[in-house]
């Protein structure tokens, strides 16, 4: 009797200090671990708002943003869009300056403006991690982005080859067919309006970009791929509501509407690219697979990798998952990059007729009406200096994330284990300081001798990242993007529509919220 009772009392002991030790460790995550790293930071001189339990500044940011996105800005000469796109940070450097931070929940986020501390963040990778994702936009895609150290450098190798200018150059046919049925397109809704009518290109230039990923990606099984872009869509509308609220451990778990939905897509994703992967498998063992799309050039690579590493080796190929993941990446990263480059840039270029014209002038001097070929738009410069700029004044993401697993230097500043660090890619781009007093206009011919002379050498221009982590598919944006253009400027002018409402914001990437309708003239 005796033996039941002690032990009856050291199980009611071990169950205390079970829940005494998870009360104590939710109290430090939600309270005594972000207070200390409060007056860390405000000790070595950074500023902001103080904690608030649990939410930090994300009610705020909700509330601001909310807000903001309530009516569009006026479109003039300055492009200030900071204010409306990420207005809490805008308003948090308007008032405590450059050393300041915002909490993401709990963790306080510092921001990093200066060019030698934005290098060292981009280069010194294992100092400046990526943070752990919310399990549940982890959903929308992981892959070569999300990764770091081993895993990281392995697909890196391994997918590098995919993206090669010889593998460019033979995906070329599938940009143009793409391109040309948009033309098409565009032809025949202005013959049905006599020459000129007003038309909303932001849903066509998506088309248009999902459907070059889709051919280039997925080769003959593109329709398959159109399925996974409308699903990929609504997937990151879900997970943007997911990033503007604090993740509560466990909470993917319950059952709720979202929670369900995102799961829902993920399982149909999935299966459609397991099942184009499985074909293409086949395809190899028979000998009939191509080699010229991404998929194909992927699976290509990883083979070869798994043949000099060893089949056993765990440093050797992706697994099917691994690769379900990248195509994933494949599809989501290079249908918004480019898709967003597009509209921004046919805005502006609606803005600036000057540059309009001009850049239709060195593509109609480089291929007439003929097809643009690659090298052609290799040596496209006036083009090149626009999208440089347009990447510039709006770049696709305008918020870049790290942490710092340990004590960690950043120039004059030593930064505690548990903080994060944000490179606010929008407000460098405008810079002042870095850029000049006309920061906030759009002048391409700053970059008509390349960007290190447009930044003095500074890494104050990084569109696509930087350092040893830089957007592995950037060259295949850029290429695709300059297809389009040409195309488009050989067949049309174009100028903003009175119904146009200039309202940039951040879905993931930089997108029009109302759309952009412009009025379209076929030449």
């Amino acid at each position: 009797m005796e033996v039941t009772v002690a032990i009856s009392v050291a199980l009611s002991l071990v169950f205390v200090a079970i829940i005494v030790r998870w009360v104590w460790g939710f109290l430090d995550w939600v309270w005594l671990k972000p207070k200390k790293l409060e007056r860390c930071l405000r000790q070595q001189g950074f500023e902001g708002n103080s904690y608030r339990l649990l939410y930090g500044d994300m009610k705020e940011y909700a509330i601001t943003l909310k807000k903001a996105k309530s009516k569009p800005m006026n479109l003039s000469t300055s492009h200030e869009i900071a204010p409306r796109v990420i207005p809490l940070l805008a308003q948090t450097m308007k008032t405590y300056g450059k050393n300041s931070f915002v909490w993401i929940g709990p963790i306080p986020r510092v921001n990093i403006m200066n060019p030698e501390d934005v290098k060292n963040v981009f280069t010194k990778l294992g100092d400046f991690p990526k943070p752990a994702s919310n399990p549940l936009v982890k959903l929308l895609a992981t892959g070569l982005a999300s990764y770091e150290g081993e895993k990281w450098a392995k697909h890196r190798r391994i997918i590098n080859p995919t993206f090669h200018s010889e593998k460019l150059k033979r995906m070329l046919p599938a940009f143009y067919q793409s391109c040309n049925d948009m033309i098409k397109e565009w032809g025949s809704v202005t013959s049905n309006e006599s020459s000129s009518c007003e038309f909303d290109v932001w849903p066509s230039l998506q088309n248009l970009t999902a459907d070059v990923i889709s051919r280039t990606a997925f080769g003959s099984s593109y329709q398959e791929g159109r399925i996974i872009f409308e699903l990929l869509k609504e997937q990151a509308g879900h997970a943007m509501k997911a990033v503007l609220n604090v993740y509560i451990p466990g909470w993917r778990f319950l059952p709720t509407k979202m929670n369900k939905r995102m799961k829902q897509i993920d399982k149909e994703i999935r299966g459609i690219l397991m099942g184009i992967i499985r074909k293409r498998e086949k395809a190899i063992e028979a000998g009939e697979a191509t080699k010229d799309d991404l998929l194909g050039a992927l699976m290509e690579s990883n083979l070869k990798d798994i043949r000099d590493h060893g089949k056993n080796n765990k440093n050797g190929g992706m697994s099917m998952e691994d690769v379900v993941e990248e195509c994933k990446l494949f599809y989501f990263a290079g249908q918004e990059t480019t898709s967003v480059l597009l509209v921004w840039t046919m805005v502006l270029l609606c803005q600036n007729q000057n540059w309009q014209d001009r850049a239709r002038e060195e593509v109609l001097q480089v291929f007439g009406m003929n097809k643009p070929d690659f090298d052609g738009l290799t040596h496209l410069k006036v083009v090149t200096m626009i999208f440089l700029e347009v990447l510039r004044l709006y770049p696709a993401v305008v918020v870049l994330a790290r942490t710092t697993p340990k004590e960690t230097q950043v120039g004059k500043f030593s930064l505690p284990a548990g903080v994060e660090v944000g490179i606010p890619t929008l407000l460098i781009h405008h810079d002042k300081e870095l850029w000049g007093d006309d920061a906030e206009e759009f002048r391409p011919e700053r970059f008509s001798e390349g960007v290190s002379k447009a930044t003095n050498s500074q890494l104050s221009f990084f569109p696509f990242g930087a350092g040893p982590r830089i957007c592995i598919g950037q060259n295949f944006a850029m290429m695709e993007a300059k297809l389009a253009l040409a195309l488009i400027l050989q067949h049309f002018t174009f100028d903003l529509s009175p119904s146009y409402a200039h309202a940039p914001s951040n879905l993931i990437t930089l997108q029009p919220q109302y759309g952009a309708p412009i009025m379209l003239h076929r030449r």
